[in-house]
């Protein structure tokens, strides 16, 4: 099982989290650039928060 796998594995079983992750990695990454991409980076984060809702598991 590749890495790439077991990140899609988790993510699928913690959506919450891993949105959560999205958002702070993305605000560290436009923090360290000086905010000089934050237009980049918002829509990398809202792209990356689709593919999570997208890949939701249906709720019991």
């Amino acid at each position: 099982m590749s890495i790439v796998d077991k990140l899609k594995g988790m993510l699928g079983h913690h959506p919450d989290k891993a949105k959560d992750a999205v958002e702070r990695g993305g605000d560290m990454i436009d923090e360290r650039t000086g905010n000089k991409y934050t237009d980049k980076v918002d829509m990398g984060q809202e792209k990356a928060n689709d593919y999570i809702d997208r890949n939701r598991p249906p709720q019991s």
